[in-house]
């Protein structure tokens, strides 16, 4: 939620003279998410990306996830469709890097604003209210948008900076409590990317706060989405005082409105369903061998080097989705993929999981920031490999970022060989 400003956008769809096939559902397999990484076809996207039916990838699940890395997706894309660095769709890669960057330097510190916005915190409401939740607001953008959540487990980028737009400065709803909300349902929900775009779209991770008014939305979304006559039917001016200001809070329902029907919210889940087939941590199991962890943020294929007899298990650790809860189509997406590289899976927190692992001859696993906090005390994982690179000092914008990682590189062929280097 981040790339879009404003009413000066891209061209819709019917800029485009064609858009390229659907490549189906999104299904968690390595097949799928190839199948959607062929269909790529970078100027469509970059053309009509900000459109709700416009040409994107829907590769966030499979990259969220691990499936694919980010410089496999760029290889196989350039390998057909030759990109200059600066073209949108390496653009995009690189603000998934850059929230992880941060994350990086600032740590624990995304979870609070990283400046002040619009209004001090304290001006908005720490809870999402209920006709958000179920999509009863009477503003059919934003009623559209949760139903499409709720039904799919995946938002288009551009609505989502809507229906955050929308809870943050017009309902005055604090920022930290719909990005909490929207990764709990997200099936590419990272935190990262999620709650420092909820931060850029309210004002406390970028210079201005992001606003939309209806004309936006009837530019870039189908007619169901259109909502004349609602609160955001004004000028981006009125917005952006209305945004400012600590009283003015959209009526909900809209006035007049007619709502969609109400919305049931999915239930969240700590822990993985019983039909994935979890079992208890086994010390006997790992006795003397050497152990591979899989866990939900490296669901990509084995590293070829396993040394033979190497133990795969499968891990979901409880202390980090006690936090962060799931929808139950996210816990099936992953546990399918996971139960396909791993025999085992284990649910457990990080103290028993750790006490298990302690008779290992060794243990490997991708590091990964999601589960480091509690696994950085007993076992030492491998990095991933980078797409762009390293930038040592902490960046406060993505254009600092982009500039200092992307210094002296052309095009996307010299930026993977950085990739591949030693």
């Amino acid at each position: 939620m981040h790339q879009v400003q404003g009413a000066n956008t891209d061209h819709s769809p019917s800029a485009a003279p064609w858009l390229p096939a659907d490549p189906g559902p999104l299904l968690p397999t390595l097949a799928a998410a190839h199948a959607r990484i062929a269909a790529v076809h970078p100027d469509a996207y970059a053309r009509t990306r900000n459109a709700l039916d416009g040409a994107v990838s829907g590769l966030s699940p499979y990259i969220s996830h691990g499936f694919v890395t980010l410089a496999e997706v760029l290889a196989n894309v350039n390998a057909r469709h030759a990109l200059d660095i600066q073209h949108k769709f390496v653009y995009e890669l690189g603000w998934r890097a850059f929230f992880r960057h941060v994350w990086q330097h600032r740590g624990a510190a995304i979870w609070d604003s990283l400046h002040e916005g619009p209004l001090p915190d304290h001006a908005y409401t720490p809870a999402l209210p209920e006709d958000i939740r179920q999509g009863r607001t009477g503003v059919p953008v934003v009623d559209m948008a949760v139903h499409t959540l709720y039904t799919t487990g995946t938002l288009h980028n551009h609505a989502r900076m809507w229906l955050a737009s929308y809870v943050v400065h017009l309902r005055k709803v604090h920022w930290r409590a719909g990005a909490d909300w929207l990764y709990a349902h997200l099936l590419d929900g990272d935190l990262a990317s999620n709650h420092l775009s909820w931060q850029w779209v309210a004002g406390t991770g970028s210079s201005k706060p992001y606003l939309f008014n209806a004309d936006n939305v009837a530019r870039f979304a189908p007619a169901p989405w259109h909502s004349p006559g609602s609160s955001i039917d004004t000028s981006y001016e009125a917005l952006d005082l209305l945004a400012r200001d600590p009283r003015a809070i959209a009526a909900a329902p809209h006035p007049g409105a007619t709502p969609l029907a109400t919305t049931t919210e999915p239930h969240l889940l700590t822990a993985p369903p019983s039909a994935l087939g979890i079992t208890q941590a086994d010390a006997a199991l790992v006795e003397g061998r050497a152990v591979w962890l899989v866990h939900p943020w490296s669901l990509g294929d084995l590293p070829v080097d396993l040394a033979p007899g190497t133990v795969v298990i499968g891990l979901y650790l409880s202390d980090f989705h006690r936090l962060w809860p799931w929808s139950e189509a996210r816990w099936r997406f992953v546990g399918t993929r996971m139960a396909q590289l791993a025999p085992v899976c284990w649910h457990a927190d990080a103290a028993t999981i750790g006490q298990a692992l302690r008779g290992a001859s060794q243990v490997g696993f991708v590091a990964e920031p999601h589960l480091m906090p509690w696994l950085k005390p007993w076992v030492r994982g491998s990095q991933g490999p980078a797409l762009f690179p390293a930038v040592g000092q902490p960046c406060t914008s993505f254009s600092q970022w982009w500039s200092r990682s992307t210094r002296g590189i052309a095009n996307a062929t010299e930026l993977l060989a950085l990739a591949k280097s030693p």
